[in-house]
């Protein structure tokens, strides 16, 4: 049953670091189309993102790096259509933000003409101007720290970030600069548990977890690995939400609600 399925306030900025003042769980999940972003609206999921993840469950790809700003422009339209109540984000692919006036081109394409009410983009040392730069003009943002999957040919393999001790502090520090910079939310990918604590507890604007624990003041998964249909092998920290229902939208549902009730994820889906 769908802990949302009343609420139908139009979820913003605002919204959600008013959730994480109250301590209410944020909800989650990556689509790509307007059906299934009709689904998880319905479900109760707090934002949707329309993620460079497109690349390798969509079309097939092996990275996320082939993913073109009019892909995910394209899919952002799609989900923006299917979408009324949740707050939509959309990915800004590889090299869309390799200079301040690429990053704020891009950014303003995804909202003109994708309908995105924020943009994502993977922290990188040049990206603190950006985030700044965006949000002066208006361009609400969200910051990945961890693993970041578009630099997956520099880290060399998907593996967790911050586990030894500098790095950690330099995760800790670049979450604070970001959010002074003015992002709107951080995301931590593939980070230890602990850490992922302590950069929430930090920081004012919520802290969304995917592989980062339970600490943290939300939730997101890639869509395609709860239903088990993604290519490949499931991520640890991913769950098979398709066992023991009879259908997308009540696995859909039961995601939200263990989100929502901090039974998902345990220890069992993150790392130390």
């Amino acid at each position: 049953m769908s802990v949302h399925s009343n609420n139908t306030e139009k979820v913003t900025t605002q919204t959600l670091r008013k959730m994480k003042t109250n301590g209410e769980i944020i909800a989650s999940l990556t689509a790509y189309d307007a059906a299934f972003a009709r689904v998880l609206d319905r479900a109760g999921c707090d934002f949707i993102l329309v993620g460079d993840s497109v690349g390798m469950v969509v079309q097939g790809q092996s990275t996320t790096i082939p993913v073109t700003v009019d892909d995910i422009i394209y899919h952002t339209r799609l989900v923006a259509r299917g979408a009324t109540r949740a707050l939509i984000m959309a990915d800004m692919p590889f090299m869309s933000y390799h200079s301040p006036a690429d990053c704020l081109h891009n950014a303003a394409r995804l909202m003109k003409e994708g309908g995105a009410e924020m943009v994502k983009l993977e922290w990188g040392a040049l990206q603190l101007d950006m985030v700044a730069r965006l949000t002066e003009c208006g361009i609400p943002v969200c910051a990945h720290l961890g693993l970041t999957p578009q630099a997956i040919h520099k880290l060399g393999a998907y593996r967790v970030q911050g586990r030894e001790q500098e790095t950690a502090a330099k995760m800790l520090h670049d979450a604070r600069a970001l959010e002074a910079a003015g992002a709107d939310m951080l995301l931590l990918e593939c980070v230890p548990m602990g850490l992922a604590e302590q950069i929430t507890r930090a920081a004012t604007v919520p802290v969304i977890g995917i592989g980062a624990g339970p600490d943290v003041d939300g939730q997101i998964l890639v869509l395609y690995d709860i239903l088990d249909i993604a290519p490949g092998k499931r991520t640890r920290f991913s769950k098979n939400y398709m066992t023991g229902v009879d259908s997308i939208h009540a696995a859909i549902e039961s995601y939200v609600v263990e989100v929502k009730s901090k039974t998902f994820p345990t220890a069992a889906y993150a790392f130390q």
